[in-house]
């Protein structure tokens, strides 16, 4: 909202300086908004007048030195001119303070405003009255906020108040906003306020989480029934790192029980005291860095030597790469046979993918899509299982727009290209605590590997540790020694995530890939010409070309691929079957799936109003694979309970499961796709629970190297039995033919 008077002091600084080239910065717009851009131009202003030669737009140790050797402190009887009063009165406007309407003049207005600016900041019983001080002129020369905004917290004001009122006369100690809200600033001042308690000198205490400062709380645990400034600092502490607890002077029971709860989410040992790695948790991302993990990850191949250093330091998780886009590092990607030397020596492994994403130009939705698909497809082909949880990478300091305008957007993508796949596998992050936190509640990921260890990035300093994290990595170490030594990241494991400790083993034939294009005209002349031929049923009826059918299974690549790699079978007996059925739909099936509309809903549908003689039926073929509600029920049920999915089982006699199945099925064409295959799972399977009754025998599930009579079986059975479902069968095979010959030009170029 545009404020006049904000407007004014716009105003003040074009007219008085000019189009901005005295002050080395463009004109100002004029539209009454407080912004970064004014703030800057004020403090260029301010360093003019102070006969500051080089200017900037940073309130630094010159412009705050000038400022005290020249007047002091400011008030009607120091401030040296009109025009100097007028960027006091002009910041005081920007900052939300009455500044005596921008006249030049240090008047009753004027000292008010600033005697109301002492208390907001803390700082009244250090500077009483209504003189201004120079920390204080640097703390209203910036954006930072001395009231509560957008939903602060009273008792965080209380504590950014509280520190400033102590400590804002120690020499590197300077106003932090008071606003409510945890912050870099604030994390950086509790550091120095807990060095000036333990009696470091000015140029001494620097707010860094040194030696001195980590041996000097050793000596400071605090337990119920502690009293004082430290228990202050602690209990300050915990409010920060959104502990339910009392900014107080007494350590009561209430604090040792939410220290218990803090120390049991973040596995340290539950004491309910203020010990050592208690604070070194409250006050630095990475903690106390002496801690013994239970995982770490690493860009080492892991050697039989390797792995037993491993198993005897203790860990039993480690994070490897899934992907590697350099060659610098030459052994990031997991190696073959790792993952066998892995599970020999009782260790279990979670996958990390990165690329470069060290910039946030690389995060886009179209990145994510990308990055999904080949994550999804190298986690196959190193052998990781359905349902296995893949950590995707910012490894940068994304400040909080970027993760709103780039982060955010990235992993909504990769969710929803996972979700189209059929989910097979979760989606993690691997970054900074606010970046975790956020694409968390966006529930973009359901884990968290947090990069506590930048404790300089400004996504950790500030922030609390994320509720949902898995892995906490605090420091970088080698251990072992020989052929056994290998550098790692040290990470603290919360039980979240145990990784995987079984693989599928490397298969003797490639996997599938997606389809090229370029062969598209190719397939279709093949296909397109080879359906014409080989219908039997009456043309007329039918409701959609070959082509049109052909086009539509081929949009589903991505899907059909990722099911095909997933279950390491041969994806042309996906499209097969999907192409085929999708070819003989047709104006029996339209009216079928009005029928079923109008019986579980009591109603017919609008686009069926013109359809004849709908009749109310349960059940119906639907969707790309011409799959009964009935059929996709009872193949899901089987892929869930052998371990293959995951997922609600439902119960056929249901009429809210068949309508629930049957309509997804007939308006999500991936998901239809994808039960094309379970349901030739479940046909191997023997079709238990198949609605005709007509059970078959068991026989092997769909493999890379399946048989062609075990291709004609499936097909057979996926159609039904009988004199037809042979005959069709075999036709189904030269159109298998066709599709895998295309499928394995393109896999083994």
């Amino acid at each position: 909202m545009a404020d006049e008077l904000v407007r004014r002091a716009q105003r003040f600084i074009n007219t008085t300086y000019g189009d901005g080239a005295t002050l080395g910065i463009p004109k100002l717009e004029e539209d009454g908004r407080t912004s970064w851009t004014v703030m800057y131009a004020l403090t260029r202003a301010l360093q003019y007048e102070l006969g500051i030669d080089s200017l900037s737009n940073n309130f630094g140790p010159g412009t705050l030195a000038a400022l005290q050797e020249k007047y002091g402190k400011l008030d009607e009887s120091t401030i040296p001119s009109a025009i100097f009063c007028r960027i006091i009165q002009s910041a005081l406007y920007c900052k939300g303070y009455d500044g005596g309407e921008i006249d030049g003049k240090y008047n009753s207005r004027v000292k008010a405003a600033v005697v109301k600016l002492h208390e907001n900041m803390g700082v009244d019983k250090v500077y009483p009255g209504s003189s201004l001080w120079p920390k204080v002129v640097k703390g209203l020369f910036n954006m930072d906020a001395y009231v509560t905004v957008n939903e602060g917290s009273e008792t965080v004001r209380s504590i950014q108040q509280w520190l400033n009122g102590r400590y804002l006369l120690r020499k590197d100690y300077y106003a932090i906003p008071c606003d409510g809200h945890h912050s870099r600033d604030v994390a950086k001042s509790m550091l120095l306020a807990i060095q000036y308690e333990l009696g470091m000198a000015d140029g001494v205490a620097n707010g860094v989480f040194g030696p001195g400062t980590q041996n000097g709380l050793k000596s400071h645990t605090l337990s119920t029934g502690s009293s004082g400034v430290w228990v202050q600092l602690f209990s300050a502490a915990m409010v920060l790192n959104r502990r339910s607890v009392s900014f107080s002077t007494a350590f009561t029971s209430a604090h040792a029980n939410a220290a218990k709860e803090l120390q049991s989410f973040l596995k340290l040992p539950v004491t309910g005291k203020g010990d050592f790695q208690t604070w070194s948790s409250l006050l630095v991302s990475y903690g106390d860095q002496s801690r013994k993990g239970e995982a770490c990850d690493g860009v080492t191949k892991i050697t039989p030597a390797r792995a037993q250093t491993l198993k005897d330091a203790g860990i039993k998780y480690i994070g490897r790469y899934l992907y590697n886009s350099g060659t610098s590092l030459p052994e990031k990607e997991i190696q073959p046979g790792e993952l066998a030397t892995l599970k020999e020596y009782g260790l279990r492994c979670f996958p990390i993918y990165q690329t470069w994403a060290r910039s946030v130009d690389y995060y886009s939705p179209r990145q994510g899509v990308v990055d999904c698909l080949n994550a999804a497809a190298k986690a196959e082909d190193h052998g990781f299982r359905t349902g296995t949880r893949i950590y995707f990478a910012v490894d940068y300091d994304a400040v909080n727009d970027e993760v709103t305008s780039h982060i955010l957007p990235y992993f909504r993508s990769i969710s929803e290209k996972m979700h189209q796949l059929g989910n097979p596998f979760e989606v993690g992050i691997y970054g900074p605590r606010n970046v975790c936190s956020r694409v968390a509640s966006g529930g973009y990921a359901d884990a968290s590997f947090v990069s506590n260890m930048s404790s300089g990035f400004s996504g950790n300093l500030g922030y609390a540790m994320p509720e949902n994290w898995a892995f906490d990595q605090i420091v970088t170490k080698t251990i072992g020694s020989g052929s056994g030594a290998i550098e790692i990241d040290n990470n603290i494991a919360s039980g979240r995530d145990t990784g995987q400790g079984d693989f599928l083993p490397t298969p003797a034939e490639r996997l599938d890939i997606g389809f090229h294009l370029s062969y598209l005209e190719s397939l279709r002349a093949e296909a397109v010409s080879f359906m014409e031929s080989a219908m039997e049923s009456d043309k007329d009826k039918l409701m959609y070309s070959r082509q049109l059918c052909l086009d539509e299974v081929l949009r589903q690549d991505e899907a059909i691929t990722s099911m095909a790699r997933r279950l390491r079978m041969r994806k042309a007996l996906i499209q097969t079957t999907a192409y085929w059925e999708f070819c003989h739909y047709n104006n029996v099936d339209h009216m079928g799936a009005a029928g079923v509309w109008y019986y579980h809903k009591g109603f017919i549908p609008d686009w069926a109003k013109d359809l004849p003689g709908i009749n109310k039926v349960r059940d119906s073929s639907t969707g790309i694979g011409k799959i009964f509600g009935h059929t996709g029920i009872v193949a899901w049920n089987n892929a869930i309970r052998s371990g293959l999915t995951r997922g609600e089982i439902r119960d056929t006699a249901k009429d809210a499961d068949i309508f629930t199945m049957w309509d997804r099925l007939r308006s999500d064409n991936p998901f239809n796709v994808r039960t094309v295959a379970w349901v030739q799972l479940w046909c191997a399977d023997g079709k238990k629970g198949d609605v005709s009754g007509h059970e078959e025998t068991k026989m092997r599930r769909p493999a890379l190297d399946y048989t062609d009579d075990e291709k004609f079986e499936i097909l057979r059975r996926y159609q039904g039995f009988g004199e037809m479902a042979e005959r069709h069968a075999r036709k189904r095979m030269t159109l298998y033919a066709i599709f895998e010959k295309y499928a394995r030009v393109i896999r083994e170029a």
